[in-house]
């Protein structure tokens, strides 16, 4: 199969002094780990010996399990101190029979040393004795900016759920959450200068369904879905973060994606015409969700967002989004003419850098550098911006190449909203994102300074993710390849022995009670098409290395004694269904694939 091929290959490739059996399940892989000899056994006697007051609670906080011993029988000793080739986020953690040595330079590096020695302890266990294997980690991470991105415009999730979200980033090492705060469908920060923008903006109509077929507001309905963070929830969940070494980049999207708050303030459009919060997407190129970029007051609303939003998010970036602005309506605008002459714009694109670039000077007066999605390259790229690159990594390419700052989230590798498994088998959204894919994403393109890609991240966008469990199970295990690809080093990569991993952080999901996907189990149709017999021809494949494949066209359940697939087959006159399950080790895994004779159909066309 083409899939398992590729990676047993690179499996092949890669040299490893130690076979993976013996070394712990850690996610990411560090840079350096050796195995030692024997075990630490961590005890009530245990001494923790720590250099700072800062350390102590920190460690208080990540491992509670840790005793008060006064014993000098074994110790854990955690210290701040200089060590040769490690950065800011490095450390070294060595633990043989004796004790636990952790050190770092920076806090920061303090803080992913106790990730990966929670990950050597048992998961959700606090009484002692716990045992650790004896091993050497020197490690540090590839990139400096390691993010996951959560929209919580299209559904709300409370402060909770936020801060739980953000734990789980924190243990496998994600350094920046991109808060996705506002769009057309909900505007979730409190802003006080502008209260319209939660009174009204925060809510829209209740609906369930698939996005696409959601209906439209009705007359007479009431807005009652929604909600917002209060100035408090986000200073909470800010300093959670920063207590996880999370910087938190607030996004608040424009000019396009905004009829949040243009239903809020109506004059911020070019017709100034009321609208509602759309339960849905079908207002787009309809109403306008986009900003006039013509009159001073739009700058001024801007400048009044940005003011608060600068004090409450400490962190260097304000995201302001940019992308999908749709200008239709600017081009009928006649104050838009009018500037347009004035100013010597020749079109549209350009209207929109002018508007990014005044939008530049407004987030740069609050101190904060400005980031946006690849579009704002469109007619010209502000002087000082930061390009996020979600159009595959031509954007990031291009910005790179211009000199400019690149974080890499294309969105072949690095969209979580999309299927991750077979349509089939899955929740109904758009496109296709396995975690074999995300594993492979290279965030350097040929011919670019390494130095410009500052990393790169995953986002959920989630039109389709309507509660808190659907985001977890979107965002993982997918999240933990993108946490590799991010921290480990890129000559390492080892798709078979990750997988192997990845089922071990499952056993820890599951003591969390944190929801995951299973996807990488389930077979896979790579391949639909009508063969000149009229007959459909099917290609089956999968994820995971040394896998079996067996299929039925006869509506009965497949098993082992079933044909094993080997090649591409044609579906026999007649049958209006195929089904395949797939074994590994003699035992079945996985959610049995159905295919009916109109899926089939659908597929091929």
């Amino acid at each position: 199969m083409g899939m398992n091929r590729f990676y047993k290959v690179l499996a092949l490739a890669l040299v490893t002094t130690v076979a993976s059996a013996q070394l712990p399940a850690l996610i990411p892989a560090p840079q350096t780990l050796e195995a030692g000899t024997g075990t630490f056994t961590l005890t009530t006697q245990t001494r923790l010996i720590v250099n700072t007051p800062e350390l102590r609670r920190m460690i208080a906080e990540q491992l509670p399990q840790l005793p008060a011993g006064t014993s000098a029988t074994s110790t854990i000793s955690v210290s701040l101190a200089p060590a040769a080739d490690l950065g800011s986020e490095g450390y070294d953690l060595r633990v043989t029979s004796k004790g636990i040595t952790l050190t770092a330079p920076k806090a920061a590096g303090i803080f992913y040393g106790i990730q990966t020695l929670r990950q050597l302890l048992p998961e959700g266990k606090t009484a002692l004795p716990q045992t650790i294997p004896a091993i050497h980690v020197r490690d540090q991470p590839r990139f400096g900016w390691r993010g996951l991105m959560l929209d919580v415009s299209r559904h709300f999730y409370d402060k909770a759920f936020v801060k739980r979200y953000i734990d789980q980033m924190a243990r496998y090492k994600f350094n920046v959450f991109h808060w996705h705060l506002t769009d057309d469908q909900g505007w979730r920060v409190q802003i006080n200068r502008l209260p319209k923008l939660t009174q009204v903006g925060a809510w829209r109509v209740p609906r369930t369904g698939r996005w696409w077929d959601l209906e439209n507001t009705q007359p007479g309905e009431v807005p009652s879905y929604g909600g917002f963070y209060t100035q408090d929830d986000i200073r909470e969940v800010v300093a959670y973060a920063q207590q996880r070494h999370i910087t938190i980049v607030p996004e608040i999207d424009m000019p396009g994606h905004i009829m949040s708050a243009i239903a809020a303030y109506p004059q911020l459009t070019c017709g100034q015409l009321p609208t509602e919060v759309p339960p849905n997407g079908k207002l787009y190129k309809v109403k306008d969700n986009t900003l006039n970029p013509c009159r001073d007051s739009t700058y001024i609303f801007i400048d009044q967002v940005f003011t608060e939003i600068a004090e409450l998010f400490p962190g260097p970036y304000i995201h302001v989004g940019g992308d999908e602005a749709y200008k239709g309506f600017w081009e009928k605008c006649d104050e838009c003419r009018t500037l347009m002459k004035k100013q010597g714009i020749k079109n549209v694109e350009e209207l929109q850098s002018y508007f990014i670039k005044r939008v530049e000077k407004i987030v740069q007066s609050k101190g904060k550098k400005l980031i946006g999605w690849d579009e704002i390259l469109e007619g010209g790229l502000a002087p000082d911006a930061t390009v996020m690159s979600w159009h595959g990594l031509k954007g990031g390419i291009e910005a790179a190449r211009q000199g400019h700052p690149v974080i890499m989230t294309p969105h072949q590798f690095c969209y979580l909203d999309l299927y991750q498994g077979d349509p089939s088998a899955e929740p109904s959204t758009y496109g296709m994102c396995r975690l074999s894919k995300s594993y492979a994403f290279e965030p350097v393109p040929d011919s670019i300074k390494a130095e410009l890609i500052l990393g790169g991240q995953g986002n959920l966008w989630t039109e389709s993710v309507p509660n808190e469990r659907h985001v977890e199970y979107m965002t993982w295990p997918r999240a933990f390849a993108i946490a590799e690809v991010l921290w480990s080093p890129k000559n390492q990569r080892n798709w078979p022995d990750f997988v192997h991993r990845v089922e071990s952080h499952f056993k820890r999901l599951d003591v969390q009670d944190v929801n995951y996907s299973r996807s990488m189990y389930n077979p896979i149709v790579t391949s639909v098409k009508k063969h000149p017999t009229g007959l459909m021809e099917l290609v089956l494949d999968h994820e995971l290395p040394d896998v079996e494949l067996y299929y039925s066209t006869d509506n009965t359940i497949p098993d082992r004694h079933f044909p094993k697939y080997t090649q591409p087959f044609l579906m026999p006159k007649g049958a209006d269904r195929v089904k395949v399950v797939a074994y590994a080790k003699g035992k079945p895994i996985g959610r049995m694939l159905e295919l009916t004779t109109a899926d089939m159909e659908k597929r091929a066309q």
